[in-house]
């Protein structure tokens, strides 16, 4: 799309204030970051993505215990809704301190990859994992079937799947987590200041284009410039949504090491829900390529998906082990990173950004731009 004719145009933040100035090349680097919110389309291997009664029964799911075995906690425990879907814990706490940070739940529908390691590549596989993992809500299936149909739901879920007396228990497990994947696909952060900024230019609204601000714009040409982290965060969610190394130490102590990426291949490839998988309601088994091709390689080892940064100064701490308190810190980490750290074997994307401290405030008016409300 060609918005403007000259090789560049001056955003003016004010009579009084100084000019800031972007190229053509920033103006199409910052139009791609949208338009938010993108156009949701139903997961084809969910029947009942987008049904209300199941994005009803879903979000009744999420913040009971019923999903617990001994009723001790519900995702809503580790997935604050009133803090971004997520908690201000370095790491999560299931029955027993995990060895992650707590990602939020929003704008999650649509992607290739779950989970910090990947090992899912549906999000209602995503959401089934955790019912069932025994440091987690810990349910066998059969223990899930009987606390469903003992539970005040089972009229709901009788209501979208049928008599659940005649459906084996790994059938409910299923059609548990899909009713959780239709409610989080619901789950979606807001427009913000930016997302105000880069329509206006779009629509070359030099006026409304002013009321971003001056520090905003400094820190979104670093972002895009200099400090190239539009090479793993772009797009509108601000995500590749693939897996890299970001030079966070991933040894949990001296003989355990937290394998990332290639600990999820391994889980999703044993995996029967997957997208290649039977409980794929798809016929087509559209997107079922890729867990077919995807190959493992050592490179793997230590790296973590790449998180979208839309709502991100609500969702400190960060990085993979929750090890950085807060975006300041964040943006230290890349300014300062340790490249010793970085596997020999694998991208030689990072170096030290060595930012000044006007440059460090001006990237993180822009990350928090990406939270704020117009």
């Amino acid at each position: 799309m060609k918005v403007l004719v000259t090789a560049a145009f001056v955003v003016l933040a004010g009579a009084v204030r100084a000019e800031v100035l972007l190229s053509d090349s920033e103006i199409q680097q910052t139009l791609s970051f949208g338009p938010w919110p993108p156009f949701f389309q139903p997961d084809p291997s969910n029947r009942v993505s987008n049904d209300t009664r199941a994005i009803a029964l879903g979000a009744a799911l999420f913040n009971d215990p019923v999903l617990s075995v001994d009723g001790a906690f519900s995702c809503a425990s580790c997935h604050d809704p009133e803090q971004a879907f997520t908690t201000s814990d370095a790491r999560a706490f299931g029955r027993v301190l995990l060895d992650r940070n707590t990602p939020s739940l929003r704008n999650l529908a649509g992607l290739r990859w779950y989970g910090w390691g990947g090992k899912s590549d549906s999000l209602w596989a995503a959401s089934l994992h955790p019912i069932i993992e025994e440091h987690e809500m810990a349910h066998s299936k059969e223990s899930l079937k009987t606390a469903i149909s003992e539970s005040i739901y089972i009229d709901d879920f009788e209501a979208i799947f049928g008599d659940i007396q005649i459906q084996d228990p790994e059938l409910v497990l299923v059609n548990s987590a899909k009713t959780l994947s239709a409610y989080l696909e619901t789950l979606a952060t807001g427009r913000t200041q930016f997302d105000d900024f880069r329509d206006a230019l779009e629509n070359q609204d030099l006026a409304a284009a002013a009321n971003y601000p001056e520090a905003a714009q400094r820190g979104l040409q670093l972002f895009i410039g200099r400090g190239n982290c539009v090479l793993c965060h772009n797009g509108p969610r601000f995500s590749n949504n693939e897996f890299h190394d970001a030079s966070v130490p991933y040894f949990l102590s001296e003989t355990e090491v937290d394998e990332g990426r290639f600990g999820g291949l391994n889980s999703l490839l044993s995996s029967a829900y997957t997208l290649d998988g039977n409980w794929s309601d798809d016929p087509e088994k559209h997107g079922a390529w890729v867990v077919r091709n995807v190959r493992r390689s050592h490179s793997d080892f230590g790296t973590f998906r790449t998180p979208s940064l839309r709502g991100v100064a609500e969702t400190a701490p960060y990085m993979h082990d929750g090890s950085l308190i807060d975006l300041d810190a964040v943006i230290r980490h890349y300014s300062e990173i340790d490249t010793e750290r970085l596997h020999a074997d694998g991208e030689a994307i990072l170096s030290e950004l060595k930012l000044s401290e006007q440059e460090i405030a001006d990237l993180a008016a822009f990350l928090e731009s990406l939270s704020k409300v117009p």
